[in-house]
């Protein structure tokens, strides 16, 4: 069952959110707080400023609009569970699996990875993404919670080229890949260089494994490297081909080391 649905509130109308749906939306109070909880209901304001609408008791305006997105199948998913691996305060690192998305859609988030930081933390903290991580990959991943530690690693984890840190990833490619050691490769953005080791190739399905090294870090290096070298990543909706028919995104951050910028300690994770 699904329902896709805006809804104007008029006069007259309830002016609390979860009065205004059970009054507009056949469905019961239990389930539509569920949806509200798990990301499926949004609130449109009087400046056209679109949020999700969690709390049950919010008042509500006429003329803002109500959108809602029930999909019983997908309410219905086990939610997958990120793993807080090392919590500095400033920073955090975790252990990301593997078809966990990054984001949600409108038809909730409960199942991303943001929600699951912002749950950790409780909403209290920023949350700063770094460039050379591809948050849509599984395994480890760091972020940081302040200006100031963002500046810190993102002087290790530079995008013009890693300095004092190490960035591994595994993936499986499309073919058998040939490309092995240093790569350097030209992209709309400038060049970018990987080291790249072949673990295996299977000829059904014609895929490789490959560990990944990054010298420099831009944006889904990996994956735009590879597609721009035809050797797409298996399942890379993004940048690879035939996507919906390979399943999930075979990429995983396999190893992480860089300095704490708090206390100079070495740190690994894998």
């Amino acid at each position: 069952m699904q329902i896709d649905a805006v809804l104007e509130v008029e006069a007259g109308d309830p002016q609390i959110a979860i009065d205004f749906l059970v009054d507009n939306i056949n469905l019961s109070k239990t389930r539509l707080k569920d949806l509200m909880n798990k990301g499926g209901v949004w609130r449109v304001d009087l400046q056209d400023r679109r949020e999700r609408l969690r709390r049950a008791m919010t008042d509500i305006f006429v003329g803002e609009r109500i959108e809602i997105f029930y999909d019983e199948e997908l309410l219905s998913l086990k939610p997958l569970k990120a793993e807080l691996l090392h919590d500095a305060g400033q920073y955090s690192v975790w252990n990301k699996p593997n078809g966990m998305p990054l984001s949600g859609t409108d038809w909730g988030d409960f199942n991303s990875f943001e929600r699951a930081v912002e749950l950790a933390t409780h909403g209290e903290r920023e949350c700063y993404w770094l460039t050379p991580f591809d948050y849509q990959a599984a395994g480890v991943q760091v972020l940081a919670h302040s200006r100031k530690a963002a500046s810190q690693l993102t002087e290790q984890f530079d995008p013009e080229g890693l300095k004092g840190a190490t960035l591994k990833y595994r993936c499986d490619v499309e073919g058998d890949f040939n490309d092995e050691g240093e790569c350097t490769t030209d992209l709309e953005d400038g060049a970018v260089s990987t080291r790249f080791s072949k673990v295996r190739f299977d000829a059904r399905p014609n895929r490789s494994v490959l560990e990944a090294e990054l010298i420099t870090g831009r944006d889904d290096q990996i994956r735009r490297q590879l597609s721009a070298l035809r050797y797409p990543v298996v399942g890379d909706e993004d940048y690879g081909q035939n996507a919906e028919e390979q399943g999930l995104l075979r990429l995983k951050c396999v190893e992480v080391r860089f300095t704490c910028p708090m206390t100079h300690e070495t740190l690994v994770f894998n």
